[in-house]
């Protein structure tokens, strides 16, 4: 099952944490991980308002080799991520945050995946399965 969250304002940021966590419950995981998808999904969406303005959440179930999981995509047009390695970086922020976010995001995932353009966008990929 896929659903697709267009992220334009807070309103939908929270309409997107909120759909993370139900199908995070939906795929079989248990409170503390739905918890946890939920705020992984909370710093995707907000790096997506932060940076660009705009994008898109999409929440997935999956599975692979008789294992289900959950994957998030973040995707927006804006600027984009110069270094991706650099930002990646635990206290690393071009923002005057703590810089905490996609290092943050990476450790408590399964599988993260970053490709981004300058001046075209960023893609976050992430997956977390039920073990």
């Amino acid at each position: 099952m896929e659903y697709r969250v267009p992220i334009h304002t807070e309103h939908d940021a929270t309409r997107a944490i909120m759909q993370a966590r139900r199908s995070a419950a939906a795929a079989g995981f248990d409170e503390a991980r739905v918890s946890m998808l939920g705020t992984v999904a909370s710093e995707l969406v907000r790096n997506i308002l932060k940076y660009a303005g705009s994008g898109e959440l999409i929440v997935r179930q999956i599975q692979a080799d008789h294992v289900r999981g959950l994957e998030l995509v973040a995707t927006d047009q804006g600027p984009g991520i110069a270094d991706i390695e650099q930002a990646m970086k635990d206290h690393v922020s071009t923002s005057g945050t703590l810089g905490l976010g996609l290092p943050g995001v990476k450790r408590m995932m399964d599988d993260m995946h970053v490709e981004s353009a300058v001046g075209k966008g960023t893609t976050v990929t992430a997956r977390k399965w039920l073990k």
